[in-house]
């Protein structure tokens, strides 16, 4: 397809952001990429122990490798670092046999690389945003709490450079997945003593993955060259790769559709012109494991009161927001796993139902909204996010009478700004790092980094520790299923949508960047296509 086939029907609005596109890109001067894509935010961190973000992780995934990989379509683990694993008949022990790798300086990648980053992961107070996907490991999570000082006690051993055993407190049949995941990526213990948090500089950072950090230039993009001495380096195709920072999807559409870069998803595709965007036939679209939501801050007043956050749930019409505002296929939230997930069904979830809302404010102290404060939604800067918070702050005046300001921050400051429990109410979503609803229904226990409500409950807490103890798969999803109706009762985050993946690129052009249900994009496999050859295969593709 030519992209100046594309500018047509929106020459006006490509008018209006040309000036931005000029900022990002630069003056096209110096040497090509030849794929650029829009992470629309910047990572906060290439530090694979420490990041939480989309922008990091599409990243970490090309610098860094696993034990194991993910198909890019099925997202099935499939062999890395590790070329092959034995599981114990009960399902507890696992041993990877690694093959030759070395990182990008040259050193050998060991079995104890692993070994000190999930070391670093789970110490005291390291930090680690997902230090709780290891407390399946055993011994860990009492190492990580302080109740155990000898990690030698953790069932975490290399044996030997090539071989790393793993001890699970119970069968855990999504480990493999995890193997898969950025924070259970090695790092170069070498460089890391040597540099201390200054590893993750341009100049400092090794990594093992298919491709090696270029450069990083602050608010604007990542560079990232092929890593020739990556094991599986012959099957991929791209030589140079750059990951641009747009920040707004007006000025992430204008670079896509003048050709500038090659892929972007939902974030880059503005609200004003999604309809158009819908009938194109570079738009490929599937359904995406996230749930778009608020949080709720429990600690601040009124809204400790879980029948002042039911009351806001119950008057979000969500349907009304999906119709008018997102327009492009979403599913209204009643609940907060979203469907697709093999053998789990979540709780109906409460509906939109205004007249019980104020009664439940009533209730609380606030007929009418009197004596209701005044409060903020937070949310980062976004074009489609404001608008859906506009539509939800007049939901609330006219259903309960109560007001509250709008205020946008940068994404970084935003993340600060929500972990340090510094709002009232705040945009969120969250994308599942695996196939399974723990994924979603885990991160409301104490402790866990990624909470950012202020709330825990010692009966949720006791349910999904309960599922996490569970050996028989039917009966572990049923109390998944009670913990997530209770987390929906309490009301400490208010589900709005589920997404669908809306990545747009030239599928006449590229190949292994199709839509998956995590919407995950992996360099390694994303290829130019043969011109005149459609969908040819990937070099060295089976």
């Amino acid at each position: 397809m030519r992209h100046d086939t594309l500018i047509l029907p929106i020459l006006g609005f490509l008018i209006l952001i040309a000036i931005p596109a000029v900022l990002v890109l630069g003056t096209g001067t110096e040497e090509r990429a030849d794929f650029v894509f829009d992470l629309i935010s910047e990572p906060e961190t290439l530090d694979t122990a420490l990041m939480s973000d989309q922008p990091g992780g599409r990243v970490a995934n090309a610098l860094f490798e696993g034990l194991l990989t993910r198909n890019p379509r099925t997202l099935a683990p499939e062999p890395g670092v590790a070329y092959r694993w034995d599981i114990s008949p009960d399902g507890t022990l696992m041993v990877f046999h690694l093959r030759p790798c070395r990182w990008s300086n040259g050193d050998p990648v060991r079995a104890g690389d692993f070994v000190f980053q999930w070391e670093r992961i789970l110490h005291p107070g390291s930090g680690a945003r997902y230090v709780d996907l290891f407390f399946f490991i055993a011994g860990s999570e009492a190492y990580h709490r302080g109740e155990a000082a000898d990690f030698g006690r953790v069932g975490i051993k290399a044996s030997d450079d090539s071989t790393l055993a793993v001890t699970l407190t119970h069968p855990t049949p999504f480990f493999l997945d995890l193997c898969a995941f950025y924070p259970y990526f090695p790092v170069n213990p070498r460089v890391v003593q040597a540099h201390g948090d200054n590893w993750v500089r341009p100049e400092n950072i090794v990594s093992n993955g298919p491709f090696v950090l270029g450069d990083w230039q602050l608010r604007r993009r990542i560079r990232l060259r092929k890593n020739p001495g990556y094991w599986d380096a012959a099957n991929v195709d791209l030589a140079l790769v750059d990951a641009i920072f747009s920040e707004h999807a007006s000025t992430s559409f204008n670079l896509y559709a003048t050709g500038e870069t090659h892929w972007i998803d939902s974030a880059g595709i503005p609200p004003s012109i999604r309809d158009a965007v819908l009938k194109r036939p570079d738009l490929h679209t599937g359904p995406y494991l996230n749930t778009y939501f608020y949080r709720i801050n429990v600690t601040r007043p009124p809204f400790g009161d879980k029948r002042v956050r039911q009351a806001l749930n119950l008057t979000i019409d969500k349907r009304a927001i999906v119709e008018h505002i997102t327009r492009s296929g979403q599913i209204p939230a009643r609940h907060l796993v979203p469907p697709g997930i093999p053998g789990y069904t979540s709780p109906a979830g409460p509906d939109y139902n205004p007249e019980k809302a104020r009664a439940l404010l009533a209730e609380a102290g606030y007929p009418g909204g009197r004596g209701f404060r005044s409060f903020e939604i937070f949310f980062n800067t976004s074009e489609e996010h404001r608008p859906i918070a506009e539509v939800i702050q007049q939901q609330w005046k006219r259903e309960l009478g109560i007001d509250c300001q709008l205020l946008n921050q940068e994404w970084k400051v935003f993340l600060n700004t929500t972990r340090a429990l510094e709002y009232d109410v705040s945009r969120a979503s969250w994308i599942g790092d695996y196939l399974d609803p723990s994924t979603f229904l885990d991160l409301w226990v104490p402790d866990n980094p990624n909470n950012r409500t202020g709330w825990s409950h010692p009966e949720y807490t006791r349910l999904v520790r309960a599922a996490a103890a569970e050996t028989d798969p039917s009966a572990r999803l049923a109390i998944l299923a009670r913990a997530e109706a209770f987390l929906l009762d309490e009301a400490p985050i208010l589900p709005i949508y589920f997404y669908v993946t809306l990545n747009c690129f030239d599928g006449t052009r590229w190949g292994g960047c199709e839509p998956n249900l995590l919407n995950m994009i992996l360099l390694k496999h994303v290829y130019r296509k043969p011109a005149g050859r459609g969908e040819a295969r990937h070099p060295g593709s089976s």
